[in-house]
């Protein structure tokens, strides 16, 4: 990782470079989220360097901290607009993260992390897809032709598995067990959790791999125009190169969409959501919903709690003896 800034020579920027380290060894964090804890911990150092002669850890306390809040809430952007407040509360987790980490790893008598507070949040909502909608995504491609078989799987396989864009760009053919339907994956903060094909899944997946000349190891790959792998642009045995990309899968879904007529921007994300509220609608308990995501926390998942309230009044209304 890169950790440089131009305000390095402080106390606080040692610690910072310990812990975001710290995050890649120990806990498995990923590139991703070490930027974003580096973004936000360094525009913290290079405040405080501007506002305080070299603050030791131990110094911040409340007003300071308040003081940096005003701050936040005073940036703006070239474009005049301010930082979201969600984006400020970000940058105080990242705070509270490394004042425990400099608490349990390195004896530091800081700020306890818990008086750090974070404002609540109205509940956000989260666009999804209802299943006729679904359906009418999952019959865009053109599987007469490889690229339409490819892309039928890749938009069945977030709907029935659930996972991030980042979490399908790395599947390797020998990832997917089709004959279970089932698979592990590695998911943020490394951890594994497994997914699950509907036969529907499966069967595209299947219907791909078998449709493919090569034996190069991504799952998901780009080809020429003539629908052929080129082995020749293949920069190593493996087929590294023609994996498709998290911005490459983006693209695709949001094709098709348009070309569907869909009168919502769908994303991958927004896969993901549709998953999730299906289950829900459908029946599935909060934790179950919960292992799926890969949520490490139910407080994550209970976000879409809220999409289901429909289905609920529905329920009552047809079930309630006194309606």
């Amino acid at each position: 990782m890169n950790h440089s800034i131009e305000k390095e020579n402080t106390k606080l920027h040692k610690h910072i470079v310990n812990f975001l380290e710290y995050l890649e060894l120990h806990k498995g964090y990923s590139e991703l989220t070490l930027r974003e804890y580096q973004h936000y911990l360094l525009r913290f150092n290079s405040w405080a360097a501007d506002n305080y002669k070299d603050l030791n850890p131990e110094d911040i306390n409340l007003d300071i901290l308040d003081k940096y809040r005003l701050y936040l809430a005073r940036i703006k952007h070239p474009n005049g607009r301010i930082l979201k407040p969600i984006t400020q509360n970000y940058h105080m987790v990242a705070l509270r993260s490394f004042f425990k980490y400099l608490i349990v790893q390195k004896d530091i008598k800081v700020l306890a992390p818990e008086k750090i507070e974070l404002p609540k949040q109205a509940q956000r909502m989260v666009n999804f897809l209802n299943i006729k909608q679904v359906e009418r995504l999952m019959g865009c491609p053109d599987t007469g032709k490889i690229f339409g078989i490819r892309d039928r799987a890749i938009l069945e396989t977030l709907f029935s598995t659930g996972m991030r864009v980042s979490e399908m760009a790395r599947l390797n053919r020998d990832h997917v067990d089709l004959k279970n339907k089932e698979f592990g994956i590695r998911g943020k903060g490394n951890k594994v959790r497994v997914v699950f094909l509907s036969d529907s899944a499966a069967n595209w997946i299947d219907q791909y791999i078998k449709s493919r000349e090569d034996t190069f190891k991504p799952l998901f790959i780009r080809f020429g125009k003539n629908g052929k792998v080129d082995a020749k642009s293949a920069t190593d045995k493996k087929g590294e190169n023609l994996r498709l990309s998290v911005r490459s899968i983006q693209k695709l879904v949001d094709r098709y969409a348009k070309k569907c007529g869909l009168a919502i921007k769908v994303t991958p994300h927004i896969l993901r959501h549709s998953f999730a509220t299906d289950l829900l609608i459908g029946g599935a308990d909060l934790r179950s919903v919960q292992e799926m995501l890969g949520h490490a926390s139910i407080r994550t998942t209970q976000v879409y709690t809220h999409v289901t309230n429909k289905h609920l009044k529905e329920v009552h209304k047809a079930f309630h003896h006194r309606e």
